[in-house]
């Protein structure tokens, strides 16, 4: 089947799902066969949900995806993420394949359960013996383009190590840019220069740190 007609597939599917399920679930379908990742989102329903548009790039599951080895990659479904603006969306990430069996786009069900959340929170106290609190689980963010992404993996990748990086080494610097590297950072378009900026190398430093991640 031809790309074209595989994302005009596509777009139906999520057209009927959001009828579906109404103005709270955004539908969002990602070309990635033409490698401009950048401006990634071809279709998207609802798209107040998470405050995205056409034309705008892709989230951290599709930078996995054009990272991963086709071979062992999953759909991501049934997780967590949570905008900008504070919502919580219960998300679902299908790749969806060609002939080859390389991803040439994803389908994504993005649900705002924030009301659903405030809700069961008033339940809970209503009917709870206790005022005691379980753990909270912090979801993933989303963000609207490639810019906001950087700075959140780069963001991940400091908590990861747990210090500031003025007082990282050598071995946690390379801990930190192993997981940027395998989040896809460098998929993105500069991506070495904010980062080498951010942890205060140079950008032949930071290639030699990408290769001893890589052997680590």
């Amino acid at each position: 089947m031809s790309i074209p007609r595989l994302v005009g597939d596509l777009t139906k599917v999520a057209k009927g799902i959001s009828a579906t399920f109404g103005p709270n679930c955004e539908v969002v379908i990602h070309d990635l066969h033409n490698n401009d990742i950048e401006n990634s989102i071809v279709f998207i329903e609802n798209g107040h949900v998470s405050g995205r548009k056409l034309g705008d790039g892709p989230s951290r599951p599709v930078l996995e995806a054009l990272k991963a080895d086709p071979a062992t990659l999953e759909d991501k479904l049934s997780y967590l993420i949570k905008t900008r603006d504070g919502k919580v969306l219960k998300c679902s990430t299908m790749y969806i394949r060609g002939d080859d069996n390389s991803v040439v786009a994803v389908l994504s069900i993005n649900f705002d359960i924030t009301m659903m959340q405030q809700i069961e929170a008033n339940i809970s106290q209503l009917i709870s013996p206790s005022n005691g609190a379980g753990d909270d689980i912090m979801p993933e963010s989303i963000q609207n383009n490639v810019n906001d992404l950087l700075d959140d993996l780069i963001e991940q990748s400091v908590r990861l190590v747990g210090k500031p990086v003025y007082d990282m080494t050598k071995e946690d610097k390379i801990k930190a840019i192993q997981f940027l590297n395998d989040s896809g950072a460098f998929l993105i378009m500069k991506s070495g220069d904010k980062v080498s900026q951010h942890f205060r190398i140079s950008k032949y430093t930071l290639y030699s740190y990408i290769d001893a991640a890589k052997s680590t």
